[in-house]
């Protein structure tokens, strides 16, 4: 049976109108912005005219992007960009077009790491949100999520090495090495034991949309990196934050920068919290809890996120991506909210 010739077009404007966020995403992010950047990537002389040209830059930022937003694996991605209409119509393919495999894709992020382009391309967009009039406002929340990464089975002797940094590798294959993330650590959260890295963000209160952010291993405390990314151009000093990041030492450099700490108290055996603090913490919990919106984004759109990369490296450039994706879908609600 032939497809008539408005057949796909049919289709595609079914999804738009069904709820399809790819469009406006297309549409309102200036992709081409990133491509100076991003063409560092192919800075270098072909030594012949053989053999097929790298595919665009920016396409593939774009299915990076796609990926982090939809929480999919290299061979995932490459499999949905060939069945889904609303992800070739993003991406700029017809259903003829040639399209990366998973190992294009998996070379493509490497060489993001290898030129430590996340960064760049996060500050970018900053740069780009702050000129479209999205700057911070109204104070800034600071908080953390746990990233889990797959369990690592190592005995006792090397979990006690990797601890110490001394990683028994000399012992292990190179397919063994390749396995092995001695970079991620355990931490131990409302009684239960997670293994991986921290996506710590700072979001300022009126836009919701992530303005810094550091990634750790998970055993680090929240309250470690707080100051180190907080927005000093926020229009507020105002700063938001639970229970983890109060000590006496934050309150005091923080009033030290004329920050207003906003910390949620907690209380313990022996003194219990007054009835005060307790609606203090209620009204600063209103405030706080909109970074719980941002995660809450992010796991709503990607599910339950395991990281399969290997070490803090990728792992600083999947979560930096994934960071990005949620301040441009951020953008583009904001955009809608304000046409």
């Amino acid at each position: 049976m032939l497809n008539g010739l408005f057949d796909i077009y049919n289709r595609l404007e079914y999804l738009t109108e069904n709820g399809d966020i790819l469009p406006n995403l297309k549409r309102l992010v200036p992709w081409e912005d990133f491509r100076g950047e991003l063409e560092v990537i192919y800075d270098h002389e072909r030594k012949s005219n053989a053999g097929r040209r790298p595919f665009d830059v920016v396409m593939m930022f774009k299915i990076l992007i796609l990926q982090s937003l939809y929480n999919l694996s290299d061979d995932e991605m490459e499999y949905q960009i060939m069945d889904r209409l609303s992800f070739m119509r993003f991406l700029g393919l017809d259903l003829d077009s040639r399209v990366p495999d998973a190992k294009t894709i998996w070379l493509f992020r490497s060489k993001l790491e290898e030129h430590k382009l996340t960064r760049k391309l996060f500050d970018k967009f900053n740069a780009f949100l702050a000129e479209s009039g999205f700057v911070a406002r109204k104070g800034q929340i600071v908080d953390a999520t746990i990233v889990r990464v797959p369990t690592q089975r190592n005995t006792r002797e090397e979990n006690e090495a990797i601890k110490a940094g001394n990683p028994p590798v000399e012992n292990w294959s190179d397919a063994k090495k390749c396995q092995k993330d001695t970079d991620a650590r355990w931490t131990q959260k409302r009684g239960k034991n997670y293994f991986g890295y921290k996506n710590h963000i700072e979001v300022d209160v009126q836009h919701k949309i992530i303005r810094d952010y550091k990634i750790t291993n998970a055993a680090v405390h929240d309250s470690k990196v707080f100051e180190d990314i907080l927005d000093e151009k926020n229009t507020s000093r105002d700063v938001y934050a639970d229970s983890a990041y109060r000590s006496a030492e934050h309150e005091a450099d923080l009033k030290q920068r004329k920050f207003r700490p906003h910390l949620q108290r907690k209380g313990c055996k022996g003194h219990q919290l007054t009835s005060r603090e307790k609606r203090g913490n209620l009204t600063r919990a209103r405030i706080r809890s909109r970074i719980e919106h941002v995660f809450g984004a992010i796991h709503q759109r990607a599910g339950d996120v395991i990281l399969r990369t290997i070490g803090i490296s990728m792992a600083e450039v999947k979560l930096g991506l994934r960071n990005i994706a949620y301040n441009m879908d951020r953008f583009c609600t904001l955009m809608l909210q304000n046409a």
